[in-house]
């Protein structure tokens, strides 16, 4: 697989080319392991509208999407109502897509739900987690990816089809889908040994 060399000439996942705000993404968040709600709720938030759409179409409006939906904080966001999602409707900052805007605010009523149950996302989504993961990039969804979709879509998620999780995987480290010779590959590698999973509640 080919790699990308920024202008520090250290080489990254060959995607970094396509934005130069790809690169500090890649450098500071993309695959390594999370185990912060919040984040969590945030990023399968972001994959769900993303769908249709560019990953950097997203990534140019995440301060909006934080903004419009209180910083994806879970108990605020599931108690949204009409009166915020016509807000949302009319925010030229984010995507405004009704069906996806509405699927964030049940999902965040489902998270709720989720945490009862296992004690936070992290718990649930981390018994997910790769363990024989493929060679990288080389796959768009995973066995891991399609039980985990499955195993939301079952509780009442939206837009969480097993490609948005994958990609929701990738993200947040559930998989080490940087490429070999990548900078940040054995950074994420390391990260990950550290990496203490959460236990269920």
């Amino acid at each position: 697989m080919s790699l990308f060399h920024a202008e520090d000439g250290l080489p990254r996942c060959r995607w970094c080319g396509g934005a130069p705000e790809f690169v500090p993404y890649h450098d500071n968040e993309w695959g390594f392991p999370v185990s912060d709600d919040t984040r969590l709720f945030e990023k399968l938030s972001l994959e769900g509208f993303q769908s249709g759409l560019s990953w950097r179409t997203i990534l140019n409006k995440r301060d909006a999407f934080r903004a419009g939906f209180a910083g994806f904080d879970i108990d605020t966001v599931a108690r949204f109502n009409e009166t915020d999602i016509d807000r949302l409707l009319a925010d030229k900052g984010i995507v405004r897509h009704r069906g996806k805007i509405e699927a964030v605010i049940n999902n965040a009523a489902r998270a709720q739900e989720l945490i009862a149950e296992a004690g936070s996302i992290a718990a649930f989504v981390w018994r997910y987690e790769a363990r024989t993961p493929a060679p990288p990039q080389s796959q768009t969804t995973s066995p891991e990816s399609i039980a985990l979709s499955k195993a939301l879509k079952k509780r009442g998620w939206k837009f969480v089809g097993p490609t948005t999780v994958f990609a929701f995987m990738q993200a947040m480290g559930l998989v080490n889908d940087h490429a070999e010779g990548c900078v940040s590959r054995d950074k994420a590698a390391k990260l990950r040994e550290g990496f203490v999973v959460p236990l269920p509640g």
